[in-house]
């Protein structure tokens, strides 16, 4: 077997059940298998699981047990020659698993990042990262990264999203890399609950002597916010993670400590000071379908067959959904790249069980729309 999907879900049924539909799309032609981990949700995720994708793997874990835990759990079920490490909440385009394979195969590298996107169409900058030294995350806490490069090695800026190249950090969202390798280095770090794991995972492989990569010709939709609330809780078990990343790998420092302290001030101010829903009023609907779907939102409802018949007005705010079972996701990501305007906002018609999936930022948690 050539390729291993392992999702790691927890209470986001409507996202697992779009990401399983993009991601038997995007194994075929492929060897391979899906492998699905549930940390005990309390939503109707498994039922689904059986009723909708009885050929995945299912393992039904009896607690939550974090995210190190429960992907070695699936990754312990694989079979494939790669694995890769995949969130619920996110899209994966036709092409992925065969452009990926192949440039891995030509690098025989240790872990591979595609190009992520938020439901937007915005490139999220933790698609590639530096190794989060005291010095790296000062100018990350600060913002230095955003007034020149010199200061960016926290997101790797010496490439731009549209290179590809070597990086030190990938984030856990996706993550291709050899089933041995894997096993290997050991796995993700059982001791840490979550959010250092993949800094942790991609930096134990780096300092065996392979190299990350981050691969730019191909999308995956990551919706980010879903499967964490960024609230307080988040907060500290950030800090955590951060703490016990840096004393497993560097020395202990003073500076890395008061960083981190402050970062959390910072954090939490900017938190409290965000809008909390970025929902807006919509002017108007468009719909796109090849078939014959009729959607009944409002009056002010247009739909087209093809995408070069939309022509956007930025005096309007404008709510674009896709079918999905005529448009592949190739396709919709594309189109959500190129037209990425703050008037507009996306939704993915899930046909099967008649609902529209989506979000409106990365930090806000998505929509679900049951029609």
């Amino acid at each position: 077997m050539q390729l291993s999907i392992i999702i790691l879900n927890y209470n986001v049924r409507y996202f697992l059940e779009q990401c399983l539909y993009s991601v038997q799309k995007a194994l075929e032609g492929i060897e391979g298998e899906i492998i699905v981990i549930d940390n005990a949700s309390t939503d109707d995720s498994c039922t689904m699981m059986k009723l909708k994708f009885p050929t995945v793997t299912l393992i039904e874990n009896t607690a939550n047990f974090g995210y190190p835990k429960g992907n070695n759990i699936g990754v312990a079920h694989a079979k494939g020659e790669y694995i890769c490490i995949l969130n619920p909440d996110t899209v994966i385009a036709e092409d992925a698993f065969k452009k990926l394979l192949a440039f891995n195969c030509n690098l025989s590298a240790g872990i591979i990042g595609c190009k992520l996107i938020d439901g937007t169409g915005n490139f999220l900058p933790e698609s590639k990262r530096g190794v989060p030294t005291p010095w790296v995350a000062f100018t990350k806490i600060f913002g230095l990264y955003k007034i020149s490069n010199y200061f960016g090695k926290y997101y790797a800026q010496h490439l731009t999203e549209h290179q590809s190249g070597k990086v030190a950090i990938l984030v856990g969202a996706f993550m291709l890399i050899q089933r041995k390798l894997y096993i290997e280095v050991g796995g993700f770090d059982e001791n840490c609950f979550m959010y250092s794991d993949d800094i942790d995972l991609s930096y134990t492989v780096l300092k065996m002597g392979n190299s990350n990569y981050y691969f730019h010709e191909t999308a995956v939709i990551h919706y980010k916010g879903e499967s964490t609330v960024r609230d307080e809780t988040y907060r500290k078990r950030f800090q955590e993670a951060m703490q016990f990343f840096y004393k497993k790998h560097f020395k202990k420092s003073w500076f890395f400590d008061g960083m981190m302290f402050v970062g959390s001030l910072v954090f939490s101010m900017v938190k409290k000071h965000e809008p909390k829903d970025t929902r807006r009023k919509i002017d108007e609907y468009v719909v796109f379908s090849k078939g014959d779907l009729c959607i009944d939102l409002s009056q002010k409802t247009v739909y087209f067959s093809r995408f070069n018949q939309f022509k956007n007005d930025p005096s309007k705010n404008t709510e674009i959904i896709f079918d999905t079972s005529t448009f592949s996701f190739t396709e919709i990501i594309t189109f959500m790249e190129e037209n990425k305007k703050k008037n507009l906002s996306f939704k993915n018609y899930i046909s099967s069980s008649n609902y529209l999936i989506g979000s409106n930022h990365s930090k806000d948690k998505g929509q679900i729309i049951l029609l």
